[in-house]
């Protein structure tokens, strides 16, 4: 696939019909770890103040239960 002609010459056999996608670069769109943490801090972190540690871990775990059984569609930690 060096050159467009002969991509065009591959993708027009009947047994080669792909559709190329480009995609970003960097990975951070595929780790889940990051989505996570994003939305975690988005959400709950922003602007929040916590009494003790054991308040902050009682949020971020009251939030996990909340997010998972809500709207949003729980993530599949595979």
């Amino acid at each position: 696939m060096q050159s467009a002609a002969t991509r065009r010459t591959f993708l027009s056999a009947p047994g080669h019909q792909i559709r190329f996608v480009y995609t970003p670069r960097h990975s951070s769109w595929l780790n889940q770890f990051e989505n996570w943490f994003s939305i975690l801090g988005r959400r709950m972190l922003k602007r929040t103040n916590f009494s003790s540690l054991e308040d902050f871990r009682k949020r971020v775990l009251d939030f996990i239960d909340h997010f998972n059984t809500g709207v949003n569609k729980p993530f599949k930690w595979t």
